[in-house]
């Protein structure tokens, strides 16, 4: 599952907002309890969006932007932990005694025992986005389907927030999204998944329970089909 990072921010738009992350909590716990294994990417976009000056390199806006991830996947994973998970957080580098490198066997592990794994730091190198790596990572553990928890409601053909005429799609193939550039993920994100048949459900984060809904069928977002 990748979580936006603002979506998680609520109204405040950046940090955290505790009460938004706990809903998420409980929702992931009733699935964890269910046996669903659960892998989590987080984006960073509440504290970091790219390179916001040119007085810095876009290789060390995109480190910052990374490590605005770890703290993301720091503090969501203590709020799961509050309401009785066991979780990890792997990155692709060092981070001393925060996280524990990534490696599929030790992921594919603490998965099978039933702990949520927080995938980290993205894919460890600049120009590429943590759209991309939640694909690669579900890609090497080999997960059914990515869930994309954003702040709106699925994919639409323009953006709903300036065209209020902008149609969504509840079903569009992978294709169709690279040829159309609708932007589920990025450019680099969606070619990998069209090539490795990776699925995406996108759906509205702050909807009532919606992560389990989805999970269990009662979907109201877009499936992106392969």
């Amino acid at each position: 599952m990748k979580l936006s990072g603002e979506a998680l921010a609520g109204e405040k738009k950046t940090g955290f907002d505790e009460e938004t992350v706990r809903k998420v909590a409980l929702q992931v716990k009733e699935l964890t309890d269910d046996g669903v294994q659960v892998g989590i990417v987080i984006g960073g976009g509440n504290f970091w969006r790219g390179r916001t000056s040119e007085n810095i390199d876009r290789v060390k806006a995109d480190q910052i932007g990374m490590l605005a991830t770890v703290m993301n996947c720091i503090y969501v994973s203590e709020i799961f932990r509050s309401v009785g998970m066991r979780t990890s957080i792997l990155t692709p580098f060092a981070c001393g005694s925060f996280t524990e490198l990534f490696s599929k066997d030790r992921a594919v592990g603490y998965l099978s025992e039933g702990q949520v794994v927080f995938f980290a730091g993205g894919t460890g190198h600049p120009y590429f986005s943590t759209d991309t790596g939640v694909v690669l990572r579900a890609i090497e553990v080999e997960a059914e389907v990515i869930l994309l928890a954003k702040s709106i409601d699925g994919v639409y053909d323009d953006d709903p927030s300036r065209n209020p005429e902008a149609q969504k799609y509840h079903q569009v193939s992978i294709d169709e999204v690279i040829a159309k550039n609708l932007q589920v993920v990025d450019m680099t994100a969606s070619i990998l998944a069209r090539d490795n048949k990776m699925p995406m459900w996108v759906f509205g984060l702050n909807e009532e329970n919606s992560i389990v809904n989805t999970v269990k069928g009662e979907f109201n977002g877009t499936k992106v089909t392969i």
